[in-house]
């Protein structure tokens, strides 16, 4: 990683639980349970953004997210296609 701090860290990862949670919710039929499903790693995620001072930031949380599955490169990229 690329001098990512802890909250910044702990930010990334409460941000792709956040995401994990929200593709699962709405893979199914979305009901009136599915915004109580997303409520709690919603709020995890604001809190983790803030603390570590990425609320607002999305470039910095997007480079820290980055940091925790970096893309692939071009070479690698390509032979994948």
């Amino acid at each position: 990683m690329t001098g990512t701090t802890y909250p910044e860290l702990a930010a990334a990862q409460a941000c792709l639980r956040l995401l994990h949670t929200a593709r699962a919710a709405l893979s199914d039929p979305v009901s009136p349970q599915t915004a109580a499903l997303l409520a709690v790693p919603i709020a995890d995620a604001d809190e983790a953004l803030r603390r570590a001072g990425l609320a607002g930031n999305e470039a910095s949380l997007l480079n820290r997210v980055y940091d925790l599955a970096p893309l692939p490169s071009p070479a690698r990229a390509e032979s994948v296609r």
